[in-house]
């Protein structure tokens, strides 16, 4: 995941944020990769590079997001001899659905059309519940292990979990994937029904 305060939001949405400096030990993300970041859906990383403070351009400050160099220099507030991590990045849309995932509060209705949603996804051959035992079970670990895992070649496996990303209960990582909070939410109030039958 990666935080930004919500006066960015806007600005990495419409692409007029670029960029973003991040006083890391080591870098946290890698290019190519793709990070949550709440509300605003997906960011993909196009280059990740170490750079000294004092050669950030008023250019870049503005592409973070910030009025002036001034600005950024203040809002970092470290030595123009240190070294940071200037992260060029881009919106990546919702493909994660992040917005639903992270909606946990479900009533008895919302419970009730998940589980039907899920049973018409199952048809004659029952898949769903294995797969999200699957990945409750094993987080972020790679689909072709987990699709292993229950004796189904990789590329259908991932099909089918796209499927449960649509309807908010997986979230997709660099690596794997793991039940959403709304998943979270929902399976418990599965068991919890079934526990009163």
């Amino acid at each position: 995941m990666l935080l930004f305060q919500k006066r960015f939001h806007e600005g990495l949405v419409s692409g007029k944020v670029s960029l973003t400096f991040r006083r890391w030990d080591k870098p946290h993300v890698k290019v190519g990769g793709r990070y949550r970041c709440h509300p605003i859906g997906v960011l993909e990383v196009d280059r990740v590079e170490r750079v000294r403070v004092a050669a950030i351009s008023a250019r870049e400050a503005r592409a973070a997001g910030f009025a002036s160099l001034e600005e950024l220099l203040a809002y970092m507030a470290v030595a123009l001899d240190a070294e940071v991590w200037k992260i060029t990045l881009h919106h990546g849309g919702d493909g994660d659905r992040v917005s639903l995932a992270l909606e946990d509060q479900l009533g008895p209705d919302d419970v009730a059309q998940i589980a039907a949603k899920l049973a018409r996804l199952d048809g004659r051959k029952p898949w769903t519940a294995a797969t999200l035992a699957a990945i409750r079970r094993r987080p972020r670990v790679a689909a072709s292990k987990l699709a292993a895992t229950l004796g189904r070649e990789t590329l259908p496996f991932k099909v089918d979990v796209r499927k449960l990303k649509k309807l908010g209960l997986t979230q997709s990582f660099e690596v794997g994937y793991e039940i959403s909070p709304r998943g979270r939410a929902f399976l418990a109030a599965s068991r919890r029904r079934r526990i009163k039958r």
